[in-house]
């Protein structure tokens, strides 16, 4: 929101994965800056930076992408942007940290023993419309397999922490059963 402020952001834009808390894409919109999300892992980040000469991107695991000074996450870097902008606002970080309200989110990891496209799962396309429409406008939901473990990750963010823990149950549970 300080980059955007003094105009520093190409395109007023911010590249973050599809991980990344709704929280952030609400609090960045409200200042009128842009989202756009990608796979997960730096290297997809810093792809879409450098394709549309975005210079600010991240990962909710903490990796913040400064591509003005590096192409990694790099938490010194970090540490330093941070600590400039609470000098030049003049505020402490709890009261910069209060730009952003996290919404609540359940991820549930699933072990599984076979990999498929999960659209070609019958059923699995109606239980996603129906979740998703359940959360429409105030939630969403994102699935995908790890990159490093047999495992399936479930995403779902949305106001009721109690109804999306249900919701990414019914999700994991299904998976579980078709893929082991």
């Amino acid at each position: 929101i300080h980059l955007a402020k003094k105009r520093a952001l190409p395109e007023n834009t911010i590249v973050a994965t599809h991980m990344s808390n709704v929280g952030l894409e609400l609090a960045l919109k409200e200042h009128g800056i842009h989202l756009v999300r990608t796979d997960v892992g730096d290297k997809y980040v810093v792809e879409e930076m450098r394709n549309h000469g975005y210079t600010l991107g991240g990962e909710q695991s903490g990796h913040i992408i400064s591509l003005e000074h590096s192409t990694t996450g790099d938490g010194c870097v970090a540490a330093l942007h941070v600590l400039a902008v609470m000098l030049q606002e003049k505020k402490r970080l709890s009261e910069l940290t209060k730009l952003m309200k996290d919404v609540p989110q359940v991820l549930i990891n699933t072990r599984v023993s076979v990999r498929k496209d999960l659209n070609s799962i019958p059923g699995y396309t109606s239980l996603m419309d129906e979740i998703n429409h359940k959360l429409e406008g105030s939630g969403r939901t994102y699935v995908r397999f790890s990159g490093t473990e047999p495992v399936v990750r479930v995403l779902v963010e949305g106001q009721n922490k109690k109804e999306i823990g249900r919701y990414a149950e019914r999700i994991a549970s299904f998976l579980q059963k078709e893929l082991g």
